[in-house]
């Protein structure tokens, strides 16, 4: 049995020795080593052999296979070196052509104005707060002095997930939220970028789904002319320094006096034109001096403090500063629209 174990260990040694494909190699491999194969064959001879015999036999027989396995391995390696090498050989690659444009995307035009209002707001000593855009009736409505049989509340222009809760109507209750938050305490300073949504049917100045910003300043001795300082800093920013702009009344449940403010024509800087209806002013948020109620159920005594709220519409922003005629353009991804604000 020793010397038909050495003659089959060199007949394997040499026909490895010739292998030049990996399924040659593999059928090689169940040849001599397979449940099959001829050292299984030999194995089961060992039956027959003598107590003395069974351990030289048996280790001769574990030198032949990892010999053979050795051997294998080595030739496996060899194969697939040479199968990596001539697939480099075919895919050579010129470094000398010119490389291919990447596409670059560039910052939403939204997300511009409200990183510029924010920019603008933050140096005046603003915050930026946050709250749930999915929001309870109490803070989306209650806690802005809005009670349930008041018309804003209607199902058919809010979008009610249950009767207590819905999709924000406006960022107003990140406002009461913060109150709440700062338990009486003054100042507050703050404004409240986000998304809001609303029943309506989309059209050139709908949309059911936009963006808003509303600011909030609590604090003693604040006034309406606080108020018209602040928005008349802001209008400068970001629509120029010889802007100007004009408050009148208006009537919101959560401010009073309420305002609504104007700001004098973009397009024809106040002499008139198509897009202001000849008046030289265009409409762009309402504002006005928190209500004394909206303090108190915010845990403010509204004989000790005062404030003033705004709020505007992002798209609206966008529109007068960029001269977009139509807001769906900026809900409908068109690249032809977005490339036109890449500062890059």
């Amino acid at each position: 049995m020793q010397t038909r174990l050495q003659q089959m260990k060199e007949h394997a040694l040499d026909k490895l020795k010739h292998v030049a494909e990996a399924q040659e190699l593999q059928e090689l491999r169940v040849k001599f080593l397979g449940k099959k194969g001829e050292l299984t064959e030999i194995l089961r001879g060992m039956g027959a052999l003598s107590a003395e015999e069974r351990p030289k036999i048996g280790q001769l027989v574990n030198e032949v296979r990892e010999a053979i396995e050795e051997t294998i391995a080595s030739k496996q390696n060899e194969i697939e070196k040479r199968i990596l090498e001539a697939k480099l050989a075919k895919q050579t690659i010129d470094v000398t052509l010119p490389g291919l444009p990447v596409a670059t995307g560039t910052m939403h035009p939204l997300t511009r104005i409200i990183e510029e209002l924010e920019d603008i707001f933050i140096g005046l000593g603003f915050e930026v707060a946050e709250g749930p855009e999915v929001e309870l009736d109490h803070y989306n409505f209650e806690m802005l002095n809005l009670p349930k049989d008041h018309p804003a509340r209607d199902m058919q222009d809010s979008f009610y997930i249950t009767e207590e809760i819905l999709l924000r109507t406006q960022t107003s209750p990140v406002q009461a939220r913060t109150m709440l938050k700062k338990e009486g305490k003054t100042p507050v300073k703050i404004i409240c970028p986000g998304k809001v949504y609303r029943r309506d049917d989309d059209d050139a100045t709908h949309s059911h789904q936009f963006t808003q910003m509303e600011g909030l300043v609590v604090g003693k001795n604040i006034s309406m002319s606080d108020l018209k300082g602040t928005l008349l800093t802001f209008a400068r920013q970001m629509f120029g320094e010889d802007q100007q702009i004009r408050l009148r009344p208006s009537f919101f449940p959560f401010t009073e006096p309420s305002v609504e403010v104007d700001l004098q024509c973009v397009i024809c800087h106040g002499e008139g034109c198509r897009v202001c209806k000849q008046t030289g002013w265009i409409e762009i948020l309402g504002a006005g001096m928190v209500h004394p109620r909206v303090l108190e159920m915010a845990g403010y005594n509204p004989q000790e403090v005062s404030g003033f709220a705004f709020g505007m519409g992002i798209e609206r922003i966008a529109m007068l500063k960029y001269g977009v005629e139509d807001i769906r353009h900026f809900y409908t991804n068109d690249v032809r629209f977005l490339r036109q604000f890449n500062r890059s």
